[in-house]
């Protein structure tokens, strides 16, 4: 049973004072922008008088947001923590209706600037010099200008906000909160609770029969829900069609990808690419039913350990010096550098009762990166870990050499630096054990990562195409018809050598990130990235740590393809995709050499 958070000692803890000493002085910083949000109506219909008054602007914005942003964020860190802390609960609510009447009084600001054209604002850059600081911001606001809308229809669209989001707002709560799943057996036959924090653990049993039963009774349960889900679902597709129609896209899919500087063609080509290697992972489903022993496979034995997990647990100081070792051929300075982590209260490791579910990282510029997770001591978690250290070190080193407005990284590029840690932590165990039992747990938990990443996301990013489509054309989706596309699409991409359980069409229901507008697709692109990079490190192709380092340093200073291009990874071309598929062969053949030894 979890412990309260008072039972924790401090250094497993973040350090929140490094945002704000105490809660009064939280609440002085509050007071004092809720009262300087006024001034932005000065601002109104005179922001392209001259030079001086768009740098000013602009300037007091910038000053506003950095305000606002270490406000929410420790707001946010502090109800996550525990959430079971009311008072914490008020607070961050109380922020982010801050947040809300922030947005809705700079709401007319994009209409305003682009009531002219690129070139008043070039002028302007020279006559007054300061504001070159702000010239990627303020080409990024022209390239949107065809789907800019009038002052009043962009303050009528910001006041939606909240209606807008109330499909996730209530799949979140239906899923996380009012769900029930009851009990199954586990390995010990007693019983224990089935839900979504359980049915990971349940499903990686050695047990077959636990296996089939949390799988079964969990997708019939969200099947019990399908209508309701079907309706939340089909509200946020046509929430983002209508939007992007209004905006005077093509499609959401284009409102989504135009935002990050990203070619349509890029999502089409994953797809196709994926689509066309579906055979290394027919040949993988063949290799694991033998070493599991079973006469046919399921898609409930997929996560099932090929033997047993690595025992050794951790602690934190442990996981940090493995960590070291692990990423240390990305040099002296960024191991130094990940230590201020450990060393400095970015972490909280504390399980610690209502904390909440998963890890996450998150940053303020004023400050430094944060990082939440659940520390259980073991390797999973020191992945897990890995993973986060690597957002950090991202966020961290954007906020030494940029400035605020350029400091935030593309979604795009999100998942490539922690993706490159859980590549570089695997290799390097995979390397050091003299274990032939670990060896093969490790290459099988890195086949796993490349199958629920590669394959699975692809498959959720198509998935979320094809609904999108359908809803725009006028065609009218009901819950038998998603749960017909999304059976069908794993019957696609499972392939061979695999039974596709009837129960997997409700699936869909559970999977939270079709909530987020088409963002799915970009955990495989950075992944295929991800490889690129770490690969090339671990092979010493020359300049590969250099160049990686400097691409952790560009914030958005530069497109997200221009970016991994510093980085030495080519997203425009199908062949960088193409290229993962032999990684993921080697993987499985060095699986099976070590079978057959």
């Amino acid at each position: 049973m979890a412990k309260p958070r008072k039972d924790f000692s401090d250094n497993l803890k973040w350090n929140v004072k490094d945002l704000y000493e105490t809660i009064n002085d939280y609440n002085k910083a509050y007071e004092k922008l809720d009262k300087e949000l006024v001034n932005y109506q000065k601002y109104q219909g005179h922001i392209l008088d001259s030079a001086q008054n768009l740098y000013d602007l602009l300037t007091f914005d910038t000053a506003c947001n950095r305000s606002l942003e270490q406000l929410f964020i420790y707001a946010h860190i502090q109800n996550d923590q525990d959430t079971t802390d009311t008072f914490y609960q008020e607070i961050f609510g109380k922020t982010y209706k801050l947040y809300e009447k922030a947005h809705e009084l700079t709401s007319y600001i994009v209409p305003e600037i682009l009531k002219s054209d690129y070139q008043v604002i070039a002028k302007f850059i020279e006559e007054k010099p300061a504001l070159k600081e702000y010239e990627r911001t303020l080409k990024d606001i022209f390239k949107v200008k065809k789907y800019t809308l009038s002052t009043k229809e962009e303050q009528l669209l910001s006041s939606m906000l909240s209606a807008f989001n109330t499909p996730d707002d209530v799949y979140s709560l239906l899923s996380d909160a009012d769900m029930q799943f009851g009990t199954i057996k586990n390995e010990k036959n007693e019983k224990e609770e089935l839900n979504e924090r359980t049915y990971r653990k349940f499903l990686e049993s050695n047990n077959r029969q636990v296996r089939k039963q949390a799988f079964t009774k969990l997708l019939n349960t969200y099947g019990n829900f399908k209508n309701t889900y079907a309706t939340l679902l089909m509200a946020e597709v046509k929430n983002n069609n209508k939007i992007a129609s209004i905006r005077g896209y093509k499609s959401a899919l284009q409102a989504s990808l135009y935002a990050n500087d990203i070619p349509e063609e890029i999502y089409t080509n994953l797809i196709n690419t994926v689509k066309k290697n579906i055979a290394p992972l027919s040949a993988y489903w063949k290799l694991k039913k033998e070493a599991l022993g079973v006469s046919s496979l399921h898609i409930y034995d997929t996560y099932a350990g090929i033997i047993n997990d690595i025992s050794h647990k951790y602690t934190e100081k442990e996981a940090q010096e493995l960590l070291n070792k692990a990423l240390s051929p990305l040099g002296k300075t960024y191991i130094d550098d990940l230590n201020k982590a450990f060393n400095e209260g970015w972490i909280d490791f504390c399980p610690n009762d209502g904390k909440r579910n998963g890890a996450y990282c998150t940053a303020c510029y004023n400050v430094h990166p944060y990082v939440l997770l659940s520390f259980d001591g073991t390797l999973n978690n020191v992945s897990t870990l890995a993973h986060e250290l690597g957002h950090a070190m991202h966020y961290y080193y954007a906020i030494q050499n940029q400035k605020y407005q350029d400091y935030s990284y593309s979604i795009f590029v999100a998942e490539v630096a922690s993706q490159v840690n859980q590549i570089l932590l695997s290799k390097y165990l995979i390397a050091n054990s003299p274990n032939k039992e670990d060896k093969k747990y490790l290459i099988d938990d890195l086949i796993g990562d490349f199958k629920a990443t590669i394959y699975r996301q692809t498959m959720f990013a198509e998935f979320e195409k094809t609904i999108h489509e359908k809803d725009a054309t006028g065609e009218v989706l009901t819950h038998e018809s998603l749960c017909n596309i999304y059976y069908n699409l794993n019957k696609e991409y499972y392939g061979k050598n695999i039974i596709v359980d009837d129960v997997i069409k409700y699936e869909w229901e559970r999977i939270p990130h079709f909530y987020m507008n088409f963002y799915v697709y970009q955990y495989a692109t950075a992944y295929a990235a991800a490889i690129k990079i770490a690969m090339d490190i671990l092979n010493n192709k020359e300049n590969a740590v250099a160049n990686y380092l400097e691409f952790l340093k560009l914030g958005c200073t530069k497109t997200p393809i221009e970016s991994l291009k510093i980085a030495g990874v080519d997203m425009s071309k199908s062949s960088t995709i193409e290229e993962s598929f032999t990684y993921f062969n080697d993987l499985t053949k060095e699986l099976k050499s070590l079978y057959k030894e």
